[in-house]
């Protein structure tokens, strides 16, 4: 039970998974500065970003309260879900992708797939050989 135990936590992807969670962890707040500090303001240019919360159809209920269905609350979590999305693509992937194909072109690595292997030769042809080289052997 143990060995099985300890093949699975020594696996390579385990590892290289519980890498990926802590660096993604600490990697949170560096992205939720980007935004705070820069995407946040841009947005508040064009409209207020804390009245949004009560933002929404109203409707009364049967003891005739107003129930108000804060849409706005939604629409920001979608405009802070884009936010960070972007900010990740724009900042962090697409500059590495750019690194990697960069640091790829000077190995000298083409990223073309290899080339293939000549086909096996079938069974007769395998047999005109030999009967090819049988020939040659007799006649020498």
């Amino acid at each position: 039970m143990l060995k099985g135990f300890k093949d699975f936590i020594l696996r390579g992807n385990v590892i290289d998974l519980a890498v990926a969670v802590v660096i993604g962890a600490a990697f949170t707040s560096i992205v939720n500065a980007v935004v705070s500090s820069i995407i946040t303001p841009l947005i508040s240019l064009f409209f207020k970003a804390d009245s949004m919360g009560g933002f929404g159809p109203q409707i009364t209920n049967i003891y005739g309260d107003k129930v108000t269905f804060p849409i706005g609350d939604l629409i920001s979590a979608i405009i802070s879900f884009l936010a960070v999305a972007v900010v990740v693509y724009f900042v962090f992937v697409l500059p590495m992708n750019t690194f990697k194909a960069h640091v790829e072109a000077r190995k000298g690595t083409p990223a073309e797939e290899p080339e293939e292997e000549p086909a096996a030769a079938t069974e007769a042809e395998l047999l005109v050989e030999i009967r090819d080289l049988l020939k040659g052997q007799r006649g020498a």
